[in-house]
């Protein structure tokens, strides 16, 4: 049974860059949705395996997928957000990212021009691929289509458009640069030191 999170934050905490009427819905209503679709799926699924009734595995394993993804992307969003304090990227992730995009300059216009243009529904990730050892800027449309095999995120943003329409409305540009005020780098900091321990 998968549990939802709780915020690390009030709703709104955010505020003035992602107000309270936005986060109250999509995690209150939206997230909530993907954690009970889940565990419906996984339930289904585990009858399926006690009755050795596989006919709809096909679309269990996808929905398994597209909700699942949605439930984890979600909660890394929802944690490296945090109210507007002075925080930047550790000594460690700072040296990675002056590697593999030359300046944190050039990564955040990277990440700031790759989010505006995600296609449809979708999310845009800074990610470190361990095979690699590198880090990317990748986007992600639905919650698990164009993944890349063994990345593992660190930095993530939600481009579906009920995570700003109701602030921004179809101004996804403001909504990107008004991300960049709310990101928790102690978090995504955290993630990368956890990721390079092991």
């Amino acid at each position: 049974m998968i549990e939802k999170i709780n915020l690390p934050y009030s709703l709104d905490a955010l505020e003035p860059f992602y107000n309270r009427e936005t986060l109250n819905i999509h995690y209150n209503t939206l997230y909530s949705a993907y954690v009970d679709n889940t565990n419906k799926i996984d339930g289904k699924l585990k009858q399926a395996r006690k009755n050795n009734d596989f006919e709809a595995i096909k679309c269990l394993e996808k929905e398994l997928s597209f909700q699942g993804s949605g439930v984890i992307l979600h909660e890394l969003f929802f944690q490296n957000m945090g109210p507007a304090t002075q925080s930047r990227p550790s000594m460690e992730l700072m040296n990675q990212i002056n590697q593999d995009f030359g300046t944190f300059a050039t990564f955040k216009s990277q990440f700031t021009a790759s989010s505006k243009v995600v296609e449809a529904s979708g999310w845009n990730l800074l990610v470190w691929i361990p095979k690699w050892k590198k880090l990317e800027v990748l986007q992600c449309e639905k919650h698990q289509n164009l993944t890349l095999w063994g990345c593992k995120p660190l930095l993530v943003l939600d481009m579906w458009e009920h995570s700003y329409f109701l602030q921004y409305k179809a101004n996804r540009a403001e909504y990107v640069s008004s991300f960049w005020n709310i990101v928790n780098w102690n978090v995504v900091s955290r993630r990368f030191g956890e990721i390079c321990e092991k």
